[in-house]
């Protein structure tokens, strides 16, 4: 009997270890799912709050990027002088659909002042965009709206910005986005969004995880 009895202990010890195994890896991957759709869900809510600007230069040529640089120069520019203040999100995006044509027009006299006769498209369009970085900034990966320009073919690299709430920098030089530009930002999103957008830290999910194991 007693050989027994100690042959069944480490059993139930081993058992009781697995066990543990297993419901700490279902655990994590259920916190790891909750992350994933809070993200999502996130990511989803914060397209709807802004609106970027996107520029695809024709080819990755000294010539085309240095190109592509002007024409963002100038249509941010034009913009500055010409965008009624005040508007909402949905009015700027309203504005800038109103206005695809002279923006157009605009890219490809930039474009012919600098010897260049080279066709444009400009939309306001739903894209992907992977993960990108802007000043001190960083927008997670999904579908956003855009204002977007295509120069000649499109196929070089690409700038961007966030027309509204406007980050958009004229010079292109500055790493961190000024303070008012980081308020105009709080405005319309919600905390969560601001802090993923600022300080790069993944959504924490546990107390979601737990919400729900709570849940009947």
């Amino acid at each position: 009997m007693r050989k027994k009895e100690f042959m069944i202990g480490p059993v139930l010890i081993l058992t009781a270890i697995l066990t543990g195994y297993l419901l700490t890896g279902l655990f994590n991957a259920q916190l790891g799912e909750a992350k994933r759709i809070q993200e999502q869900e996130l990511q989803e809510h914060l397209a709807k709050e802004v609106l970027r600007f996107h520029i695809l230069a024709n080819s990755d040529s000294v010539k085309d990027q240095e190109l592509k640089v002007q024409v963002k120069e100038g249509v941010l520019d034009w913009m500055e002088q010409t965008i009624p203040e005040g508007l909402s999100g949905e009015e700027t995006r309203e504005w800038m659909r109103s206005h695809t044509q002279e923006i157009t027009e605009l890219s490809e006299l930039i474009l012919e002042d600098a010897g260049e006769k080279t066709t444009v498209q400009t939309a306001v369009t739903t894209c992907y965009f992977p993960q990108k970085t802007y000043g001190d900034l960083t927008f997670p990966a999904g579908n956003y709206e855009a204002l977007r320009i295509e120069i000649g073919q499109a196929k070089g690299h690409n700038w961007w910005c966030v027309l509204y709430p406007n980050l958009c920098f004229l010079d292109g030089t500055c790493k961190i986005v000024p303070k008012q530009g980081k308020e105009n930002l709080k405005q319309v999103v919600t905390e969560e969004e601001y802090e993923w957008i600022t300080t790069g830290k993944p959504v924490k999910a546990k107390s979601y995880i737990l919400e729900q194991i709570r849940m009947p």
